[in-house]
């Protein structure tokens, strides 16, 4: 169904034959809202919904609710009328929270609704006029600030070091610690910038030693500036703007003099969730005159690991020893979806030796991770996961991997927390498979 739901968004997208002229939202915003930048880019986006339903089929929580109000279309309603003067109320809340931000919507829609920055738009509305109960604003303000404090590496740590100890519900947020190895040392002519984040470099450290080990053996020098940090995305997504532009503009600030100088090629970025944000900068800074010009040349520089590999698999042929047996590969939303990037890391790594495998049924649904919300929806995310993994194990034992790769330090937590299967990022795959001297 959700296959036919997709060839038809493209076929109405493309289609040169005459079709029925379909009727977009009308809008009539409230004062409040008309003449702001949020308003005016939100209404550009309502107008381009015809209220086709196409979403509802490729939305995860459509999927397990059955509740229009928890599908992209119901939603958009839901911002349409809060942005035309109705006052939102609590439910109005929690049916946008329950939405992953996954943009499959976007892949599916074919009247090119932006669905993600409208999402977010009207969070940041709501968010400003309705109340949380304490509880669940203390656990917010907590992931906020918390997941991009200096000390989220040591917390990291001290539970790391007495995980055994820990509650399952804890344990499965603190993966077992894992040395990294050596950071390479030789210098190159090509130089990318690699952002390590908030998160990773303490969760998985491992995961950017392989990619500069990667990078190193491909010829690719990897720099990383002093001063980035969060892409923002945490911040941002849960609807506080200020801080996750403080971030942004942070970061484009550390990069820029490497930029300016034409030293490097690339920034590059490991974690699909972060790139997806990374790619946004231009957008979400325009309007700001001292940042306007850099986020849009940082936006223009960023690329997915991924769209490395055509270069990092010319260059590794031949050197590459790839491990027997399928691994089951779960394409990130972010990677998917938020940057449309669909195919690379099977077709090259494929072209290595490795034997990846989509999952069989609904590779295009969300494995429940989205960021923060395995820990601010936790039924949803976990049923969400538990679909996810009986799709990646396929239904016979013949068919089962001996692990699973990701592209998203979230999504791969989030699924390891599932299963005892392995679940890796494929370029520390890549890492182990190297055959010559490091």
């Amino acid at each position: 169904m959700c296959r036919c739901v997709y060839a038809f968004g493209y076929v109405l997208r493309f289609c040169r034959s005459p079709l029925p002229e379909p009727i977009p939202l009308q809008t009539h915003l409230s004062p409040e809202f008309r003449d702001t930048l949020d308003g005016q880019e939100a209404e550009a986006i309502l107008r381009k919904c015809v209220h086709c339903g196409f979403c509802l089929a490729t939305c995860p929580t459509y999927q397990l609710l059955g509740d229009e109000l928890d599908s992209p279309r119901g939603r958009i309603y839901l911002i349409k009328q809060v942005l035309e003067g109705h006052e939102p109320t609590r439910t109005t809340q929690q049916h946008l929270d329950r939405c992953l931000t996954c943009r499959n919507c976007e892949t599916t829609c074919p009247s090119g609704v932006q669905y993600g920055r409208l999402v977010d738009i009207g969070r940041q509305v709501v968010e400003a006029k309705v109340a949380r109960p304490a509880p669940e604003q203390r656990q917010r303000d907590w992931l906020r600030r918390g997941l991009s404090s200096p000390l989220f590496g040591p917390a990291m740590r001290l539970g790391q070091s007495v995980r055994g100890l820990l509650p399952a519900s804890l344990q499965a947020k603190v993966p077992a610690r894992r040395d990294p190895g050596r950071w390479p040392s030789r210098s190159h002519a090509r130089k990318v910038l690699v952002l390590q984040g908030c998160v990773q470099p303490s969760m998985a450290p491992n995961i950017d030693a392989a990619t500069a080990r990667v990078l190193d053996a491909a010829g690719i020098e990897c720099v990383v500036a002093r001063g980035q940090g969060c892409c923002g995305a945490v911040k941002y997504h849960l609807a506080d703007a200020d801080g996750g532009l403080a971030q942004m503009r942070a970061n484009v600030d550390a990069w820029w003099r490497h930029i300016e100088s034409g030293a490097i090629e690339a920034i590059v970025i490991n974690a699909s969730g972060c790139g997806a944000m990374v790619k946004e900068y231009g957008h979400l800074l325009r309007h700001e005159p001292r940042y306007a010009d850099r986020a849009a040349r940082v936006s223009e520089l960023a690329r997915d690991l991924s769209e490395l590999l055509p270069d990092i698999a010319a260059a590794l042929r031949g050197r590459v020893k790839a491990p027997a047996g399928t691994l089951a590969w779960h394409s990130p939303c972010t990677l998917q979806h938020g940057q449309q990037l669909r195919g690379g890391v099977e077709q090259h790594l494929g072209a290595l030796g490795f034997d990846l495998r989509p999952a069989a049924q609904e590779a295009h649904l969300c494995c429940g991770s989205a960021g923060t919300y395995s820990v601010l929806q936790p039924e949803l995310s976990q049923q969400l996961r538990e679909r996810k993994l009986g799709h990646l194990m396929g239904e016979r034992g013949a068919e089962r991997p001996t692990a699973i790769l990701s592209a998203n330090i979230g999504c791969i937590t989030h699924l390891q927390a599932g299963t005892e299967l392995p679940v890796r990022h494929w370029v520390e795959l890549l890492d182990e498979a190297l055959q010559t001297p490091r």
